[in-house]
């Protein structure tokens, strides 16, 4: 005899993810009526004392098919990871790793040094290092006597 195990919340999770995807093809204002993005990628983002990092789990999405870019203000990560199409010679059972366009919008504080950002992709994880600017300090002014 087989048990198989019961989780009720991943259909409901199944079921929130599905009427969230139907939302966004509704609610889209894009004249051909295709979305912006297909799926959207994990993402962390830490503060260190002199950069920011951000890391994106972009498996499966070779480095030649991400964009990163910065414009007024606002960084830009988009890509787009490639389908296996079932057939016959491949075996495929189930496909459940999302597929397609992916975009991902940052707006960025004024302290960073837009200049120096750098992206590297490895094992799937996409990091991005964005240099803080340095401080500015005042500077103080001696007065003379004439």
């Amino acid at each position: 005899m087989n048990i198989a195990r019961f989780e009720p919340w991943s259909f409901v999770d199944l079921l929130h993810r599905d009427l969230d995807r139907l939302a966004q093809h509704r609610d889209l204002p894009e004249s051909d009526g295709s979305p912006v993005a297909d799926w959207v990628p994990a993402v962390d983002i830490i503060e260190e004392k002199n950069r920011f990092v951000l890391r994106a789990d972009v498996p499966g999405v070779s480095a030649e098919d991400i964009d990163v870019s910065m414009d007024n203000g606002v960084l830009s990560v988009s890509g787009k990871r490639l389908a296996i199409a079932p057939d016959d010679d491949t075996g495929v059972q189930r496909i459940e790793r999302a597929t397609g366009r992916f975009l991902r919008r940052f707006t960025l504080p004024e302290t960073v040094d837009a200049e120096a950002i750098a992206a590297k992709c490895s094992n799937g994880i996409l990091e991005v290092t964005i240099p803080k600017a340095p401080e500015i300090q005042a500077r103080r002014i001696t007065v003379e006597a004439a």
